[in-house]
């Protein structure tokens, strides 16, 4: 019998079991108390109701958690990347980490997976695997529990099943089918446990998502909501299933076609990274999970989308920085994981240092995607658009765009510290007098969204990681109609969250595009709207992989020189202010291509890129795993 690899079978005795030496996750604002500082065995942990509780709460705490935070395999994922840089909408000029190394260069093989800690995602490295063997572990002991009510053990037993689905969703996402755990297994044993094929993944996450929405609550306003939230809900199980089968119904498993008919072709040909053919029920799933989730929310109520308190644009920024940034009695998140209590300070430290290093700096293409502040879109070609992009006489309370576009991107004028950020060539921001693609403004715009104005403006505060708000769950909804024909009803959905930051309807702003009858042209908008409402959220650069968009990936990307014209020169904040005269008013915006750390792809993309490879040792000891095509 072959060997499953011992890095999972021995997972529980290294990492999950050990919990006095791990400080448990924080639900609102209680911290919990550690596990007694003993040796700890499965005999103790289920012995005990108070520790059964810690143990799985310390499972919680290996969710999946976005954003770079510290120096080790995990936390600093592509040493500092994000996978956001690896699409069009934002680029890293941070020559050291894995994009710029691995994935920029065109050099990443199969063989890093083994051998290096900066690519996309580990198999065997994202605790993925420790995560969930600790659920099973919890699911099949935690009925001995002398001290604890039948009803908790059944509702945390299904929590459990939520945390495997999600982990599952995390790897399936980079790497297709994968090995289905039924249950934990015993160090001592040796295991054969096959890849599974695409339908085999899907249906199993699904299966454990449908068996934890009998059980769980809806919401956690009953249980003392500010102090439990991060805990799964019958809402999160149900929003995650439909998120699932989104992915799974999308043209890169879904299609008539496999994404990639370069060698290896084994998992083409076991179904595992595709179902085999076209199947336009998938979509229909999909819709049905969603036409589920959006009835239980109708009956039930309790989540919704942030509303803003009037409709100023500062009224629309808050209520939108709201949604995404703070977890606090928030009705929008579904599913949110934070740091807390692993490092005290240093993750807003080390992520607002790797900020400042130029890793995630949006692009022009990105900028264009956001419309005006009446909905309508962005264009070039209107003259008076062209020589203030961003505000009215570049007069920052005065916007002329889509508020998200100002709580996501730092624009040339937007008020920064109390004043206006200069962007332009020897602005106090961009201080150099010539062009110059390096560090945090090298596109001629910075990082807002969970950077805010630099790491002191995020110090004392637990940044959220949004794995799922509900503002995606009407943008999938949105998706699915579509893709069932009902695009008048898809806009609805898209309208309501356009709404919320006082956009007009589609359809009335786009009167050319008939995206009433058009799929094509209605499924761009619904992507440019994901890609403006999910920004940095770990969403533009997998819409690009499900729908394989070959086209934006090869596609080279733009920053936008900004130059003074007003007859000026150089920065305009650091001098007196009884000489320096009114904030400069005329400025030349000039596309421009980047080419500092240029991407591979935009001469030489290939599909295999789609997916990631599996590492090469695990394939080889022949457990049933298969490398997944173009990867050797």
């Amino acid at each position: 019998m072959k060997h499953f690899s011992k890095w999972f079978i021995g997972a529980f005795v290294g990492a999950t079991i050990a919990t006095s030496c791990v400080d448990e996750i924080k639900f609102g604002d209680s911290f919990l108390e550690k596990a007694p500082g003993v040796a700890v065995t499965q005999d103790t942990i289920f012995g005990k109701a108070d520790y059964a509780r810690r143990f799985l709460w310390n499972t919680y705490s290996k969710l999946y958690y976005g954003l770079a935070t510290n120096w080790n395999t995990i936390d600093g994922k592509m040493n500092t990347g994000m996978f956001e840089a690896l699409s069009d909408c934002w680029h890293s000029h941070n020559s050291w980490d894995g994009l710029n190394r691995k994935y920029y260069s065109g050099s990443y093989k199969a063989s890093d997976e083994d051998d290096a800690d900066d690519s996309r995602f580990g198999y065997t490295k994202e605790n993925c695997w420790v995560a969930i063997r600790a659920a099973w572990l919890f699911i099949e002991n935690v009925g001995r529990v002398p001290d604890m009510e039948d009803a908790e053990k059944t509702r945390l037993a299904a929590e459990a099943k939520v945390i495997i689905a999600s982990r599952y969703f995390d790897l399936f996402r980079h790497l297709g089918g994968l090995p289905i755990l039924e249950k934990s297994y015993d160090v001592a044993a040796a295991y054969e446990l096959p890849r599974g094929t695409v339908e085999e993944t899907v249906n199993f996450m699904v299966r454990l998502l449908d068996e934890a929405t009998v059980v769980l609550p809806w919401d956690l306003e009953n249980d003392g909501e500010s102090n439990w939230q991060g805990r799964f809900t019958k809402a999160a199980a149900m929003g995650l299933k439909c998120k699932v089968l989104l992915f799974a119904a999308s043209p890169l498993f879904n299609d008539s076609q496999p994404y990639c008919n370069e060698e290896p072709q084994d998992a083409v040909t076991n179904h595992q990274v595709w179902y085999g053919a076209y199947k336009p029920e998938l979509w229909t799933q999909c819709l049905t999970a969603c036409e589920d989730f959006f009835s239980e929310l109708n009956t039930r109520g309790h989540y919704g989308l942030i509303q803003p308190s009037g409709s100023s644009v500062d009224a629309y920024r808050a209520a939108f920085n709201t949604a995404y940034f703070i977890r606090q009695d928030n009705t929008e998140l579904l599913i949110s994981t934070r740091i807390i209590g692993k490092y005290n300070w240093d993750w807003w430290y080390y992520w607002g240092d790797w900020v400042g290093n130029g890793g995630y700096t949006p692009t022009e293409e990105y900028m264009e995607m956001f419309p005006m502040a009446d909905g309508s879109p962005f264009s070039w070609g209107d003259a008076t658009v062209a020589s203030n992009p961003f505000f009215t006489n570049n007069d920052y309370s005065k916007p002329i765009r889509d508020p998200r576009l100002y709580e996501t991107i730092l624009v040339n004028g937007a008020k920064y510290s109390g004043r206006a950020v200069e962007l332009w060539l020897g602005g106090r921001e961009n201080v150099s007098s010539t062009e110059k693609e390096t560090g945090i403004y090298a596109t001629g715009f910075g990082l807002y969204k969970f950077y805010k104005e630099g790491k002191s403006s995020l110090a004392g505060n637990y940044l959220e990681w949004p794995y799922l708000r509900l503002s995606e769950m009407y943008l999938i909804y949105a998706e699915a109609l579509l893709k069932n024909n009902r695009l008048s009803d898809a806009i609805d959905q898209v309208d309501k969250v356009r709404a919320r930051v006082g956009l007009k309807g589609l359809a009335e702003v786009n009167p050319t595009e008939n995206l009433k009858t058009d799929a094509n042209a209605l499924m761009e908008e619904i992507l440019r709207e994901r890609a403006c409402e999910l920004g940095l959220e770990d969403v533009r650069l997998f819409d690009m992989v499900r729908n394989k968009r070959a086209d934006l990936f090869q596609a080279p990307l733009h920053g936008l020189k900004i130059q003074r014209a007003d007859g000026g020169s150089g920065s305009w904040s650091d001098k007196n202010a009884s000489v320096r005269g009114d904030f400069p008013t005329k400025f030349t915006y000039t596309k421009f291509e980047l080419t500092n750390k240029s991407r591979s792809w935009w001469t030489n993309f290939s599909p295999r890129w789609y997916l990631s490879a599996f590492p090469p040792s695990e394939v080889n000891k022949n457990y049933g795993l298969t490398q997944n095509p173009g990867w050797k």
